[in-house]
């Protein structure tokens, strides 16, 4: 699709925006198609990522791993999403394309209305470009040479920082909107468009756990630029709700010949002031957007981890889901990692109350001892042992006492 170049200096502001906005859709519209087709590469990398998706299932049962119904189910959604959103186009318009492309201007509209922000009901564009000529014709007339009166009411005027100074800074003033609002908004549009158009080869990589942080940071950057362009927007009618006013009135001071000291150093501030706040909000966005973490999927136990008698038969089995490996420690949210904790804790504490403990034992064997030693009757002193009643005779006085 023939996007329209801005040739106009009149119209300059509108023309880039339209352009921007034009190859942005044309872009991610264009690109998805192109990289859905059959027979494209990406088409071809999702066959073989669906291919080795379901041999990985296979593999799992033929371990031994009985799937159940519930991970059926889920492998069975993952695979429809996965096709749905890859290979089809108004699927993927309805749910992903129009929402980033026309849901910001929405947003902004809906946010900016009430509060009376230039812009909010549509003819941005054209506020950006009546602000743009005001700055060319306040250039043109420049500051002008003050009245004595000026001069004593303002208690003098402060020197410039060189020579021509007003002159650069009312120019520089121009500058640093443009450039500001514009390039703000041909980061987050043309962004969202590059992300769109690649969304086929993202969206594969959810099969997988490995490949699954590409997919969240493809879907925080579509969150990020679709808020961004949001954001701008408001800014850029906060901004144009100051500068509009401010520019007619000072048209209207040096039409009247009246000088405007001071004002360029006002200008320039003002719209570097409008531009870093522009590129805080975009970075706040961002880092909001960032945080954003899929689900990490349902861990179902297999039966044979449900069953602990058939997993000690069969202990080379292992006990695992069928569809989803288990996740790393550090994965893990802090609120699942407590409540593992404290059901151990409580295991633990079930145990201990079921058996007693070693001292416990010790000392209800010294008891038992002592209470079999009470049973038995008092033994006096001294016959603890049976007196010896027989007399002791040698084996050699025997001996002697036969052979006589």
């Amino acid at each position: 699709m023939a996007c329209s170049i801005p040739t106009s200096p009149d119209t300059f502001a509108s023309g880039l925006l339209g352009y921007l906005d034009c190859q942005a859709v044309s872009l991610g519209g264009q690109g998805y198609l192109a990289l859905a087709a059959p027979g494209s590469s990406v088409s071809l990398l999702l066959a073989a990522f669906l291919t080795l998706f379901v041999a990985l299932i296979g593999y799992r049962m033929l371990l031994g791993e009985r799937p159940s119904a519930q991970e059926g189910v889920l492998a069975v959604a993952k695979i429809g999403i996965v096709l749905a959103f890859a290979t089809s186009w108004p699927a993927y318009r309805t749910t992903v394309f129009d929402v980033v492309m026309r849901a910001p201007a929405e947003l902004a509209a809906e946010i900016g209305r009430p509060a009376g922000l230039p812009g909010a009901s549509g003819g941005l564009a054209g506020r950006m470009d009546a602000t743009d000529r005001a700055f060319r014709i306040l250039a043109i007339r420049g500051v002008g040479v003050p009245t004595r009166a000026q001069v004593e009411t303002a208690q003098g005027v402060a020197p410039p920082l060189f020579a021509n100074f007003d002159s650069f800074a009312l120019g520089a003033s121009r500058v640093v909107f443009l450039v500001g609002s514009l390039g703000a908004f041909a980061l987050v549009r043309l962004t969202a468009g590059l992300l769109l158009a690649l969304g086929p080869l993202f969206i594969a990589f959810l099969l997988f756990a490995l490949t699954r942080g590409l997919a969240e940071g493809w879907l925080r950057g579509l969150v990020a630029a679709t808020l961004g362009s949001a954001a701008i927007a408001v800014i850029l009618g906060v901004e144009l709700a100051l500068l509009e006013p401010w520019l007619s009135h000072l048209a209207a001071q040096r039409a009247s010949n009246i000088a405007i000291p001071g004002i360029p150093v006002a200008m320039l501030a003002t719209a570097s002031i409008f531009a870093i706040a522009m590129a805080g909000v975009l970075a706040v966005i961002g880092r909001i957007a960032f945080s954003l973490r899929l689900p990490e999927g349902i861990a179902v136990r297999s039966v044979d981890a449900a069953r602990p008698g058939e997993a000690l038969r069969a202990p080379g089995i292992a006990a695992s889901g069928a569809f989803t490996a288990a996740a790393p420690a550090e994965a893990r949210s802090r609120a699942v990692a407590i409540a593992d904790s404290i059901a151990a804790a409580q295991r633990r504490e079930e145990q201990a109350a079921a058996m007693p403990s070693r001292a416990q034992a010790v000392g209800g064997s010294v008891v038992r001892q002592a209470a079999d030693a009470s049973s038995q009757g008092g033994v006096p002193l001294g016959q603890s042992f049976r007196p010896r009643n027989s007399r002791r005779v040698s084996g050699s006085a025997e001996n002697r006492d036969r052979r006589a």
